[in-house]
C-alpha cells in the first residue's frame, strides 16, 4: 500500500483497549483506498466498519478517518455500536476540523510529531 496510515494517541490507546490490531486498520485502510466506505462525513472525514475479533463488521467497531486518496489516512476516533449508535453533530464538527489540520500537515511537521509520539505510524507494509 503506497499510503500512509496513521493513526493519533487517543485513537492508538482506544484500538489497545479494544484489541484492535494494526493488521485490522491496515485492512480497513486498504478497504478504503479502494472505495469500500460506509459514509463520507464531509471534509477529509469517512466513517469505516472494522470487525471485531472473532466477530464481525455489522456488530463491531467505528472508525472515523481523515483520509486523502492515494496520500495519507489518519484514524481519529473509534467507537463500539454497542455503545453509541453514531457520532454526534458536535463530534462530528469537531472531527472535521482535526481531520482538516492532520491532512494541512507538512511532511516536516508530521515526522516531527510521529518522532515525538503524539502521532502513531501503522506499517502496512509487512
Amino acid at each position: 500500500m503506497s499510503i500512509r496510515v496513521l493513526k493519533n494517541r487517543t485513537f492508538a490507546r482506544w484500538a489497545k483497549d479494544e484489541q484492535v490490531t494494526d493488521a485490522d486498520l491496515c485492512q480497513a485502510a486498504h478497504e478504503i483506498e479502494n472505495g469500500l466506505v460506509e459514509a463520507r462525513l464531509g471534509g477529509f472525514l469517512l466513517k469505516k466498519r472494522v470487525a471485531r475479533a472473532n466477530g464481525g463488521k455489522s456488530g463491531g467497531f467505528r472508525t472515523i478517518v481523515a483520509h486523502r486518496q492515494g496520500s495519507r489516512l489518519f484514524f481519529i476516533f473509534g467507537f463500539a455500536k454497542s455503545d453509541q449508535a453514531n457520532i454526534t453533530k458536535d463530534e462530528k464538527k469537531g472531527l472535521i476540523k482535526i481531520g482538516d489540520e492532520y491532512m494541512a500537515l507538512n511532511d516536516k511537521k508530521l515526522a516531527d510529531l510521529i518522532k515525538d509520539k503524539k502521532i502513531l505510524e501503522v506499517n502496512c507494509n509487512g
